[in-house]
């Protein structure tokens, strides 16, 4: 079966967003089941909002090599407590909410991937895995010592929907090289990796420094950023009543 097989797309209908209004497509992966989404915008020049002609800048505050006419795409895993709960244990609802800006303002898709949850471990194991930090594992020991994959991800429905949206070349909107790899080996061409710099916080330095330094991301983190974090939440937990949790 072809990767575009793999993926079966419903009626594409408006969501107005904070963000803007997008073009949203359910897909069902024929091979697990699992229901993905893809939100598509045509870049605010299009929309008739003001024009983007700059290009892309990195957190360097230099241009990035994104032609002109190449959409942005972000692969976005779903992570139930960093998208919905906006937990500071990850970086993934802050990532998500930067690339829907982001897409909206410069035309491009993201892919919405359920089923990916922890990495592709599932919601319970990622909870388990989050009590294992707590007793001083990091990410990828924690994954380790549950006998789980440190990322059991498959970007083969992705693939699947990017092709049969025509999206074969594309700006990456990451900082995984492996989300790069797998695209390119099922077809996909990557013409340039945009990376997703969100700031860190206390509450994930540690995590961003073990993607960074154990899983090869193109992380370029602040620590004074974090600190900053520490200082504005002492704050308001000094100034509100009753524990924090």
């Amino acid at each position: 079966m072809s990767e575009e097989c793999l993926v079966t797309g419903g009626p594409v209908v408006a969501l107005p967003t904070r963000f803007g209004t997008f073009s949203v497509q359910a897909w069902i992966d024929a091979g697990t089941g699992a229901e993905h989404l893809s939100l598509s915008a045509p870049g605010e020049s299009v929309t008739g909002e003001p024009a983007t002609d700059e290009p892309a800048i990195d957190e360097l505050g230099d241009a990035l090599p994104v032609e002109t006419g190449v959409p942005l795409v972000r692969l976005h895993s779903e992570c139930l407590t960093g998208d919905v709960f906006g937990s500071y244990r990850c970086d993934c609802g802050e990532q998500l909410d930067h690339a829907l800006e982001e897409i909206h303002r410069r035309g491009g898709t993201l892919v919405y991937l359920r089923g990916h949850e922890g990495r592709g471990i599932g919601l319970a194991n990622k909870i388990r895995a989050y009590s294992l930090q707590e007793s001083g594992a990091d990410t990828v020991e924690a994954n380790e010592q549950l006998g789980l994959p440190v990322d059991a991800r498959d970007y083969s429905a992705a693939a699947g929907i990017l092709a049969a949206l025509g999206l074969t070349r594309i700006a990456l909107l990451s900082n995984n090289p492996l989300k790069e790899a797998d695209l390119a080996s099922r077809g996909i061409e990557v013409v340039a990796m945009v990376p997703a710099m969100i700031p860190a916080r206390t509450e994930n330095l540690r995590y961003l420094e073990t993607k960074r330094d154990r899983m090869h991301h193109a992380l370029t983190l602040d620590d004074s950023s974090a600190s900053q974090s520490a200082v504005a939440t002492h704050t308001i937990s000094d100034t509100t009543e009753g524990p924090t949790v």
